[in-house]
């Protein structure tokens, strides 16, 4: 899969969501940035961005499988946190439950807690603020685009959604997401697979998402012991676009919680060797 990188430390695998590709999230890069100890790594999920789809990516397990080969290539042995957005969440559970321990934190942005859609919970879709001269002054396609996730537009809004949001959106594999879609759900759940995930978590949603929604996401909060959940209000199914403040407030203490636990592992260790 294509990958771009930042900074250098302990890594973090960052997993975009369904028909975009890794451009959705480097808006967050400098919350990250700003801690000096993380390795960022974007990647292109199959069949999106510059990472290419054979016909054996055919749903959403061969996707989830793709993603697990990238992180055991990559990080060998090494602790890592996984961030995942939407479908990129989903992908992000099952990374949790494959790696287990080895996964230091997890973060969810607007994840997928269920992959049927006629089964979610979900708000109707909302327009707190809509500004109509922003739209006409967009090129159509863009416009309808932005439209349909947007929940206050503005121009600094619209800006963030067309560097995020356009690049993927105009670049996916339009046959491999045909075969994904047929296939979206995980064969299983991830949270069947192994026991609560006890590493620092943070669950972060949109009340006005219209897409996965927040209350489906409540319930998965509970197999994540140590999990802060937030709904953020005038934020949609692109959350961290709506409010970037916020949820980058959010991501930071996350950092924070798992420097802490790596710094509690660092003297549980200098202990043990001191009474060897």
């Amino acid at each position: 899969m294509h990958s771009v990188e930042f900074g250098s430390g302990t890594p973090i695998l960052m997993i975009h969501g369904f028909c975009v590709d890794h451009h959705l999230l480097l808006g967050l890069d400098p919350v990250f940035a700003l801690q000096g100890q993380w390795r960022r790594v974007y990647v292109d999920l199959p069949g999106m961005g510059q990472s290419p789809a054979g016909p054996e990516i055919d749903s959403a397990d061969a996707v989830a499988e793709a993603v697990v080969s990238f992180a055991r290539t990559t990080f060998g042995d090494e602790k890592f946190a996984v961030l995942g957005n939407s479908f990129g969440g989903m992908i992000a559970r099952h990374v949790v439950a494959e790696f287990g321990d080895q996964v230091l934190g997890l973060a969810l942005l607007c994840p997928v807690a269920v992959a049927e859609y006629g089964a979610r919970t979900v708000p109707a879709q909302t327009v707190l603020q809509k500004d109509q001269s922003l739209l006409a002054s967009l090129d159509p396609e863009d416009a309808a685009d932005y439209e349909e996730m947007a929940v206050v537009h503005s121009t600094e809004n619209w800006v963030r959604f067309r560097e995020s949001v356009l690049p993927g959106l105009r670049a996916f594999d339009q046959a491999a997401i045909q075969r994904i879609s047929s296939r979206y759900a995980l064969g299983r759940e991830p949270e069947h697979r192994s026991p609560k995930f006890q590493g620092p978590t943070v669950i972060i949603t949109g009340r006005q998402d219209h897409v996965v929604g927040f209350e489906d996401q409540i319930a998965l909060s509970g197999n994540y012991v140590q999990s802060t959940f937030a709904v953020l209000d005038r934020a949609g199914h692109n959350a961290h676009l709506d409010q970037p403040g916020l949820t980058g407030a959010l991501l930071g203490e996350w950092l924070v919680r798992m420097e802490d636990g790596m710094r509690g592992d660092l003297s549980g260790l200098d202990a043990s060797l001191h009474s060897a």
